[in-house]
């Protein structure tokens, strides 16, 4: 027997503390921005929240990070090193807004029934799954073929209107505790400030915004909206509550599939180039986990998850090299999971949503919201910046469309009502808005994709995204309201057109050199 193979990693050491808590602190921050999103942006009833959502999240958390976990400790035993980190895993952040946004609220608006728009968010779940599932074989040929502006400008679209929109006028409206909180995150985690102990900033935040929120109380003026009868009332909460298979509401939301496709698969395809990336990140930092299994993992806890209920996908997380450098190793990311898995079984979400205030928790989100916008630009060559911009209309323009559908239904009458013209007339372009903002993240992808092969000059495969993008369209995928058979016919035709004329231009025109700076490589 060699001494690697008899070598027995220690499940636990001193730097494992320090890991714990700021990795803990991440994914309980988490946990309480998810559950602001479905009890107060989806108003979701409370018994399917902490009774049914939570537990089953609690289980695919601890899930995921007892495997990484594994993994970790079976590579240590195999090499023989004692400092093996294990890979940081957790709900997927963007897309946790993704499926709230894009896929729930929407349904949650149309049908009024909460239930309904969980189960839309149990299919999306159970598409993208698969897609990661699958990911190992067709991962690395589309991380070639689609430039990263393209993926990164459609979701920067979404960062700035479905993620950051609304927490941003929340924050305002209660301008005493959401802007103070997002001044101490700011200085956090843009700034680089240390507060005291090294409590990391997104919990200084929130004690912050609490402290003020339950002195107004005190005073009567109510910032935050906290009493102690909520308070009191969140400990019937209290017990244990144990998952449930949700099989049936899984497969309910097959309904929607037109809808979730559209963005279920191009984000889960996002999401295994971020894998991808985040593996790589981890070997570079010494730690070499296989990524098939990395990939697969996700898929399957993913989909275990939402069988028993949870509406979010897992991700491996960024930041690996961090929690290595503070000490982190095995037994960090398994603990995490088995405490999360208690809080979300034993009901102490509920209290602490009761004592927490919503706007404390908001400018979270618009810092989530700044960052994915942001790292659009940071991350791609400046010269394909047009294309980002491009990439962000289709999102912008289904916000838009979102806000005028919300504006018109509360009082009583409709677009189609009131009629598109009369709108026109004064400005809106609701028909415009509509066919741009159909399918949006595809559409932002494809436009992203054919402006940056423009820029580049490499125009036969610009033209091969413009064919992409009338296949696209024809089916519904793109520039449509859901999945079928020449929805937008005359738009499927100008991509045609588009094609025509930039395989012209490939064979015809007369392109001068040019020399184009690599990409950078993907931030940790």
């Amino acid at each position: 027997m060699s001494a690697a193979t008899a070598f027995r990693p220690r499940l636990w050491v001193p730097g494992d503390w320090n890991a714990l808590f700021g990795f803990g602190t991440n994914i309980l921050v988490n946990v309480l921005v998810l559950t602001g999103l479905l009890r107060f942006v989806l108003q979701m009833p409370d018994a399917l929240v902490f009774g049914r959502i939570l537990p089953a999240l609690g289980v695919m958390l601890c899930l995921s990070t007892c495997y990484y976990a594994f993994l970790a400790w079976r590579l240590a035993r195999e090499t023989g090193r004692t400092d093996v980190c294990a890979l940081p895993s957790g709900v997927s952040v963007p897309h946790m807004f993704v499926v709230t946004f894009v896929v729930m609220l929407p349904i949650k608006v149309a049908t009024g029934d909460p239930v309904q728009a969980w189960e839309a968010g149990l299919t999306w779940v159970f598409v993208q799954s698969f897609v990661l599932m699958a990911g190992g074989f067709v991962g690395p040929a589309i991380r070639r073929i689609t430039p990263r502006a393209a993926l990164l400008g459609s979701l920067a679209g979404i960062s700035i209107t479905f993620i950051s929109m609304s927490p941003a006028a929340q924050v305002f409206s209660t301008p005493v505790i959401g802007v103070v909180c997002f001044a101490v995150i700011l200085a956090s985690w843009f700034g680089g400030v240390r507060y005291y102990g090294g409590v990391p900033g997104g919990l200084v935040a929130i004690a912050v915004g609490t402290a003020i929120a339950w002195a107004s109380t005190a005073l009567g003026l109510g910032y935050g909206g906290l009493s102690a009868d909520k308070l009191l009332g969140s400990v019937a909460n209290f017990g244990i509550t144990l998952p449930t298979p949700a099989i049936v509401h899984t497969f309910g939301g097959f309904k929607w599939l037109g809808v979730i496709l559209v963005t279920a698969i191009p984000f889960g395809l996002y999401d295994l180039i971020e894998a991808l990336d985040n593996v790589e990140s981890a070997a570079a930092a010494g730690d070499s986990f296989p990524t098939t299994r990395v990939l697969t993992a996700d898929g399957v806890i993913s989909l275990a998850g939402c069988l028993l209920g949870n509406p979010f996908i897992n991700a491996v997380y960024i930041g690996h090299p961090g929690w290595k450098a503070m000490g982190g190793r095995i037994g960090y990311s398994a603990v995490t999971g088995i405490v999360v898995l208690l809080l979300t079984c034993f009901g102490v979400i509920a209290l602490m949503s009761a004592l927490i205030p919503v706007v404390a928790i908001l400018p979270i989100l618009l810092y989530i919201g700044m960052l994915i916008g942001s790292q659009a630009f940071q991350e791609s060559p400046h010269r394909h910046a047009p294309a980002i911009v491009l990439a962000m209309l289709p999102q912008i323009a289904a916000w838009g469309k979102t806000q005028i559908d919300n504006a018109l239904g509360a009082a009583g009458t409709s677009a189609q009502a009131i009629g598109l013209g009369k709108l026109a007339q004064v400005g809106v372009l609701y028909q415009g808005l509509e066919t741009l903002g159909g399918g949006a993240t595809l559409a932002g992808i494809v436009l992203g994709a054919i402006t940056v092969f423009i820029i580049d000059r490499a125009f036969t495969r610009a033209a091969a995204f413009a064919v992409a993008g009338a296949v696209l369209t024809f089916f519904g995928f793109m520039h449509g309201e859901g999945i079928g058979i020449g929805h937008s016919p005359t738009v499927a035709v100008a991509y045609l057109g588009v094609a025509a004329i930039l395989f012209g231009c490939a064979r015809g025109a007369e392109v001068p050199a040019v020399t184009l700076a690599p990409e950078p490589a993907e931030a940790d």
